[in-house]
């Protein structure tokens, strides 16, 4: 048996509004709510909505032989209900099938794997426990933010009780080996590792519109071949983004009619069948173990974790956010909560990178500010003021719990002083009043 494996990637981060100095301390609601819902609805009509309708068409009419897979941030799905809940039934319908694997992911698609164990775990809980809820599927493949992998973070989500991670399949890690086989991971082999082919991904993703690139027009026969290549490969892991489908590529380039022939040319011209990560796990054994000492990504020619993390301002604003976790812990308020989850969404730091900044701005269409520099600026106004609600319910050290309970008390005494004050002007008044009623009264008769 030979498996080409689709997962579609669908995120949309909650975008901070431009949020001054001066709102710090002041002004406690950070979002854009026009760009976020105008974004929404923008994607939601050239993608989700019409590439859903395709995808639910296509499996009814390949009868249980067409299959797909999606990983969905809890932000993503925060927005849907908010602005679009249409394209949450859309998901739905196609959940219905069974047909469909929605895989894990982080809540907030954050970069909290690289940072705290525990709190990753958490988020980790929290967006499966929404999948559960909206889909009616427990998760049991995991793929990280920015499919973010290495083997000690394998071997963290292998803990968590998934069976399967999906990741990159780059040169600089695989050698001569290819990605269209299944790995494992090095530190717990229990843990099962699909590997993206990049360039067949990226055909689809960046190329299929390019009419200088020398394979355009890229048709399904075509795109066939080249996975015929090698009959010894088991699984062709296409792994892109969901936006690649009308928004990226738009519907005038032909990506959906490529989408809707697809499964028909696949089954006539091939030995490949359709099959979800958690088939991929179960119908094949790895070939090997594959070693990740330090974090790749899908991101970049380098493939690093650069576009989040590489420079001085990024680091500062990751670490300045992490640095809260422990006492967030204790935080019980619902709001609080909430900032903080969608204050870790990687994109605030992808905003500040600088490696595009340079040479044209590439990704620009997706970064609502116009430097890097007034995205770190504006993050760490918000970041700023997140700190001093936070400090409300709980102060940063032992001698800020001292700081807080003589404020405390030094109000109290003022309010005391100030009633104190008020009843000494009140009496003063009421014996002045009775002092001159009483020389009124026993002042001497005029004698004429």
């Amino acid at each position: 048996m030979r498996a080409i494996c689709f997962n579609f990637q669908v995120h949309q981060p909650f975008r901070f509004r431009r949020y001054r100095f001066f709102d710090i301390g002041n002004d406690h609601y950070y979002y854009d709510d026009f760009s976020n819902e105008t974004t929404l609805r923008k994607v939601a009509d050239h993608c989700y909505l019409p590439a859903n309708n395709l995808l639910l068409e296509l499996i009814k009419k390949h009868k249980g032989k067409f299959k797909v897979s999606f990983s969905i941030t809890g932000t993503a799905l925060d927005q849907f209900e908010l602005y679009a809940p249409e394209v949450l039934d859309s998901f739905q319908d196609l959940a219905e099938t069974g047909q469909v694997e929605f895989l894990s992911e982080t809540y907030s698609h954050s970069l909290v794997s690289l940072k705290c164990k525990e709190l990753f775990a958490a988020q980790v809980k929290k967006h499966d426990d929404l999948i559960e809820r909206y889909f009616g599927q427990r998760p049991k493949v995991f793929r990280n933010t920015e499919m973010v992998y290495s083997d000690e973070i394998g071997s963290m989500v292998a803990e968590m009780g998934f069976k399967a991670m999906l990741t990159e399949g780059p040169k600089h890690i695989l050698g001569w080996k290819s990605p269209n086989y299944l790995y494992c991971n090095a530190i717990n082999p229990r843990l099962k590792v699909l590997m993206r082919n990049f360039r067949l991904s990226d055909d689809l993703s960046f190329r299929f519109s390019n009419q200088a690139w020398n394979e355009y027009p890229l048709t399904p026969t075509k795109f066939i071949n080249w996975m015929n290549a090698n009959p010894k490969d088991e699984t062709i892991n296409l792994f892109m983004d969901y936006e690649t489908l009308g928004e990226r590529q738009r519907e005038s380039t032909g990506i959906f009619k490529f989408l809707e022939e697809f499964p028909a040319a696949v089954f006539k011209q091939s030995d490949l069948k359709f099959a979800t990560p958690s088939e991929i796990a179960e119908q094949f054994q790895p070939i090997s173990m594959v070693s990740v000492p330090y974090p790749i990504s899908w991101a970049d020619e380098e493939r690093d974790l650069t576009a989040w993390l590489g420079n001085e301002m990024q680091q500062e604003a990751f670490n300045k956010l992490y640095d809260l976790h422990s006492r967030m812990n204790r935080v019980t308020d619902e709001e609080l909560n909430k900032d903080w989850n969608y204050l870790q969404v990687s994109d605030h730091f992808y905003y500040m990178s600088t490696k595009f900044f340079s040479d044209g701005a590439i990704h620009n269409h997706v970064n609502p500010y116009e430097s890097p520099y007034e995205a770190f600026i504006n993050y760490m106004n918000v970041l700023s003021d997140f700190e001093l609600r936070l400090n409300n319910f709980v102060p940063e050290s032992k001698a800020d719990k001292d700081i807080a309970a003589l404020t405390k008390l030094l109000e109290e005494k003022e309010e005391k002083l100030r009633k104190y004050q008020l009843e000494i002007k009140n009496l003063q008044t009421k014996k002045t009043t009775s002092t001159k009623r009483t020389k009124t009264a026993t002042k001497p008769a005029r004698k004429d």
